[in-house]
């Protein structure tokens, strides 16, 4: 189906036109509709494709149509991270360029500018609020916030805003509006805590599920099995055949994530880093460097693993097996979007050889396992053993989630064994990249553009375009690819 085939307004269509969303993901095909409708309704399907689009253009659409008030909050957005937030705030704006709609991300860990800001777009009504729990908690408290009129309420990552700890948070939020709303929740997992929060929240919920938590098709996964401290070799392998250009490298702790990247630093590669201590603004100044490819490589927690949007992402490595299977599924999803191909890596030590095989087990495929480079030495036997102690997670995990707000695993008690990560001298590194800043970034989404040979179908309309809302001094509307 193509986004003309809904009778959309014309300055969501112009919009689209501008941004080149022509045709609808099956997310998009199976909810647009029930949510054009008022219905409320819950979306299962793994990142990459295409939600942000699913719940915003029905939002959009009926802002447009009027009968909402113009000094109030229209709608309340919740994201588990600030960086997604940050995310569906640029994608709002390439959708708003034609409409009279307002909208303000709040979210903490930012100045007090921006908290200046926030408190501006608030208290002048803004159509719709994008938050993260806490912030808007925060800002409840304090009376800075109206939600007595929010006429839509919509959770993203609803299973990652849990597993942060955030569902009294949430249902604080939801109480402070009305009764008659209409809700949306989106999520990549269906577990049983979700189903108890839609029960509490959703009336009458439609829900949509496609392919839940699989890895995209596009993805070739591969593993060595290997010591702890044959990583870094392996690593330095890798990238001795080929770029290391493009590549996301997670680790399970913060402070494992400082040793790779001050070892990978040290020896010439060009390395950014992402955990919970870096403030707000060095976490932009990372995602910008990468997106412009003024770094090559990011050292991350799992805090870059869910609702994050980058383009064209070569390889994902696992230098650790996390130690749940959805985890493992939003790392891997970060390469192979919008129907690209890419591939991902995992370094299998002997302690994590039963979560690895779990996570075969969880997928319903045996990942090939590499031969080690031989210069890194003889790799150990894949021999998982039938029981790990601890508990298990709700996919075969010990439980271990990550920390309200900060995104970091919470250390495992066992010791590691292997070579340090500060001991390791790579070799043929990549020398850093001195391109320059590019001016602006274009919202985007995930999703394959349609091929030029095909012309979707168009309903004629007078387009209604307002030169005042207009986000960009020359006068041209964003341009982004529906991924």
């Amino acid at each position: 189906m193509y986004f003309t085939d809904f009778d959309f307004e014309d300055e969501v269509l112009d919009a689209l036109d501008a941004m080149r969303f022509e045709k609808c993901t099956p997310i998009q095909e199976q909810t647009l509709q029930p949510l054009m409708e008022g219905r409320d309704l819950i979306g299962v399907a793994q990142t990459g494709t295409g939600k942000t689009a699913a719940y915003l253009l029905p939002v959009l659409n009926r802002l447009c149509q009027g009968g909402y008030p113009e000094d109030s909050i229209n709608c309340v957005i919740m994201a588990p991270t600030r960086e997604l937030a940050q995310q569906i705030d640029r994608q709002l704006e390439g959708f708003t360029y034609f409409m009279n709609v307002s909208s303000v991300a709040v979210y903490g860990g930012n100045d007090g500018q921006r908290y200046e800001q926030e408190l501006r777009g608030m208290s002048k009504g803004a159509d719709i609020i994008v938050a993260t729990p806490g912030r808007l908690i925060s800002h409840i408290n304090l009376g800075n916030i109206d939600l007595s009129k929010v006429s839509f309420f919509i959770l993203d990552e609803a299973d990652r805003m849990l597993d942060m700890g955030f569902c009294n948070d949430i249902m604080t939020i939801a109480k402070q509006l009305p009764k008659e709303r209409q809700t949306m929740l989106f999520s990549a997992t269906m577990p049983q805590e979700i189903r108890k929060l839609a029960s509490d929240i959703l009336t009458d919920p439609l829900q949509i599920t496609l392919a839940l938590a699989k890895p995209a098709d596009g993805i070739t996964q591969q593993a060595y099995i290997c010591h702890e401290g044959q990583k870094l070799g392996i690593i330095n392998s890798i990238f001795d055949s080929e770029s290391s250009e493009r590549v996301i490298l997670f680790a399970s702790r913060k402070t494992k994530v400082k040793e790779i990247s001050h070892t990978l630093k040290k020896h010439g590669f060009n390395v950014g880093e992402m955990h919970s201590d870096l403030s707000q603004s060095e976490r932009d100044e990372i995602m910008f460097q990468y997106k412009s490819r003024k770094i090559d490589m990011i050292v991350a927690t799992d805090i870059l693993a869910r609702g994050i949007d980058i383009d064209d992402i070569r390889i994902v490595i696992n230098y650790d097996v996390p130690r749940d299977c959805d985890d493992y599924i939003h790392r891997i999803g970060r390469t192979a979007r919008a129907g690209t191909k890419g591939r991902a890596i995992t370094l299998v030590n002997v302690e994590d050889q039963e979560y690895f095989k779990r996570i075969e087990d969880f997928i319903e495929q045996d990942v090939p396992k590499l031969e080690l480079p031989a210069a890194v030495g003889e790799a150990p036997a894949y021999e998982p053993k039938s029981k790990q102690k601890g508990g298990k997670s709700r996919h075969g995990g010990n439980g271990n989630k990550e920390k309200r707000g900060g995104g970091d695993r919470k250390r495992n008690n066992r010791k590691r064994g292997g070579k340090q990560a500060n001991g390791y001298k790579p070799q043929n590194a990549k020398p850093e990249s001195n391109s320059e800043k590019p001016k602006d970034t274009t919202p985007h989404q995930d999703n394959a553009t349609k091929p030029q040979s095909e012309k979707p179908k168009r309903r004629p309309h007078h387009r209604r375009r307002k030169p005042g809302n207009a986000k960009g001094g020359d006068g041209t509307a964003p341009v982004a690819e529906n991924k």
